[in-house]
């Protein structure tokens, strides 16, 4: 949320909005710095008084996701609760990102790969990281005996993926309410991690 009105707060702020509805319809690099300025409603050159290059666009949006992602990982580790718990609260947040803040999360999941260095090296490092932690959560559940025996680096991939999955959710024109969603998502893949009784 505070993310949201420090980005109406300023011009900057409005161009990363406009710039991350675009790159998500048209891709990073079909959006050109005269697109984004007509969707922002200044003179292209204009655009350079808020904003090096499109680039460093796609860096603000890349990296606002992942401090995003890194906190919450970071915070729900450490708690107290049961590993399913936890699973379950990271499943969540990656639910409420994708149905809440949909186009920051799509183009840091598909337009990454145009980052240039050293930001991409950098990316690329904490979405494995971040992938290995997942894991390690799930693994700790294994050890506590309080998820099935499976592979976790491959059932942190798949909850991922159903997750960005969501992306059909947003076009869909008799969707379910986003809670509903959630809930069955929420459902599905804990109760398949969940070691039964």
């Amino acid at each position: 949320m505070a993310k949201a009105q420090r980005k109406k707060a300023s011009k900057k702020g409005l161009i990363l909005i406009k710039a991350a509805a675009m790159f998500r319809e048209k891709g990073f690099a079909a959006t050109s710095m005269r697109d984004l300025a007509e969707a922002v409603g200044i003179e292209a050159a204009s655009l350079y008084n808020h904003i090096r290059s499109k680039n460093e666009i796609l860096e603000a949006i890349c990296f606002d996701v992942a401090n995003v992602y890194n906190t919450t990982i970071d915070t729900i580790e450490s708690s107290q609760q049961k590993t399913i718990g936890k699973i379950e609260q990271l499943l969540r947040f990656h639910i409420k990102q994708m149905t809440e803040n949909y186009e920051d999360v799509y183009v840091s999941d598909r337009e990454w790969k145009h980052l240039e260095e050293p930001y991409l090296s950098n990316f690329q490092t904490q979405r494995r990281n971040y992938r290995k932690k997942f894991a390690a959560i799930i693994e700790e559940g294994i050890t506590k005996n309080e998820i099935r025996k499976i592979d976790a680096p491959t059932a942190v991939l798949i909850m991922l993926h159903a997750i960005s999955g969501i992306e059909s959710w947003h076009r869909s024109k008799a969707k379910i309410s986003a809670q509903e969603l959630e809930e069955n998502m929420v459902m599905i893949m804990i109760d398949g991690l969940r070691k039964q009784p």
